[in-house]
């Protein structure tokens, strides 16, 4: 009996020496810079985005609001900005708990809103500000477009390039998803069909396994753009495609992919347009709004946390200004990507939406949506004719019937549109 004990107790011995240096030797094939601590700690799949519903497309719904008779114009038009202004406002103010918006020309302010409570008086009360950062839910989707872009120029990568030539070599690969460019994740054509607002490593590591059966097709899918930040990692140089040390593989790409994406986009996109330490979580320091219910009642707002295994669709948080110097730059500085080739990939809807024929030019939009238990966070960008950019934060829905904040704000500029030469 007692020789038996020793047996199981030098057997359990040399089990965990062998585990020790297994991780020894695993840590040791870790990309730079990370440790197997930081492994082990990694969560793929945090219990703060369950229940959490995100934006598709979203319907452009619209209550009844009388707006300015349209003009016969002559001419190419030009946007009335006050009487826009103003009416924007009489459209918002009785129907969200609070909002930020700004509408700027060339990058200098021209019209500013600032309406009510960012967080209400139950969480301490602070009104809204241009530096007041939200979730801006599929916003992200905009930025992932540009890292993406500009990544794939500076590597000679065309955008109808195959991303099973990046994809981690270990996954399993449906039918189709060698047919899939990264103009496809792009542009929601990819023919990957989850019906789910998921991108967490696993979900879309199942999803690439199971197919792109409607390849070509257009179905607005989150996971189009998470994998970009997979895709990114590999084409930046953060983790080889063929990297694999065995149990805990998924949970360093994932890691790797996270960290990968968010250092780029602060890199090339934030810092050369002056925004500093842009997050996946409310920063000390910041001023960060919370979400809540039209009415809110005097109920507590929505914390909507660490959003970072959503990177890539959705997940950053930022203000109105920290937009709009993205865009000022991203448009016209020539910082982050030619101007000529920010307005191809605008014309080429890559992480945009919507563009809008105007008789002043084309309008391109892009709108976020983030919702749990009646708690909303929406957000939207514009890119306007006449060399205008328009930001607007909203952190509630809009009325009982909770209409587009896209849908008005074209409305209200075609109402708005006047004159011409």
């Amino acid at each position: 009996m007692k020789q038996s004990i020793f047996f199981t107790a030098v057997k359990s011995f040399f089990a965990s020496a062998a585990l020790l240096i297994a991780f020894q030797a695993q840590a040791q094939q870790l990309p730079a810079g990370m440790t197997i601590q930081q492994v082990n700690a990694h969560v793929i799949d945090p219990v703060e985005l369950r229940g959490v519903i995100s934006d598709g497309e979203e319907p452009e719904r619209l209550s009844p609001f009388v707006g300015r008779p349209r003009l016969q114009i002559q001419g190419l038009p030009k946007l009335n900005v006050g009487n826009f202004g103003q009416d924007l406002h009489a459209r918002l103010k009785d129907n969200v708990t609070g909002y930020a918006m700004q509408l700027r020309k060339n990058g200098a302010p021209v019209y500013t809103l600032l309406w009510n409570w960012a967080k209400t008086p139950a969480d301490g009360g602070q009104g809204w500000k241009l530096d007041t950062r939200m979730h801006v839910a599929s916003v992200s989707k905009y930025i992932t477009a540009i890292a993406m872009v500009k990544l794939l120029d500076s590597k000679g990568i065309p955008l109808d390039a195959k991303i099973i030539n990046y994809l981690p070599a270990h996954w399993a690969k449906g039918p189709k998803v060698n047919l899939v460019t990264f103009r496809q994740l792009l542009t929601h054509t990819s023919g990957f069909a989850s019906n789910s607002s998921a991108s967490n490593y696993n979900f879309m590591k199942q999803m690439v396994a199971a197919g792109a059966p409607t390849n070509g097709s257009y179905d607005y899918e989150n996971m189009n753009f998470g994998l970009c930040r997979l895709l990114l990692a590999v084409i930046n140089g953060n983790i080889p495609q063929n990297f694999n040390v065995g149990p805990i593989t998924d949970q360093v790409w994932d890691a790797v992919g996270i960290s990968a994406y968010k250092n780029y986009c602060q890199t090339h996109i934030f810092n050369p347009a002056g925004v500093p330490n842009a997050s996946f979580v409310p920063l000390a320091g910041f001023k960060n709004a919370l979400a809540y219910k039209f009415p809110h009642n005097g109920e507590n707002g929505w914390n909507s946390g660490d959003l970072a295994s959503m990177a890539g669709g959705a997940a950053w948080r930022l203000s109105v200004d920290d937009l709009l110097k993205v865009m000022d730059h991203v448009r016209r500085r020539n910082t982050i990507l030619p101007a000529g080739r920010t307005q191809q990939a605008l014309d080429a809807k890559l992480g945009i939406d919507v563009v809008k024929p105007t008789p002043a030019g084309n309008l391109y939009s892009k709108n976020g949506s983030w919702s749990n238990g009646g708690r909303s966070e929406k957000s939207v960008i514009f890119f306007m004719p006449e060399g205008m950019e328009l930001v607007l934060l909203v952190n509630s829905k809009v009325g009982a019937s909770d209409d587009s904040i896209r849908g008005i704000i074209q409305e209200l500029y075609l109402d708005n549109l006047q004159g011409g030469n």
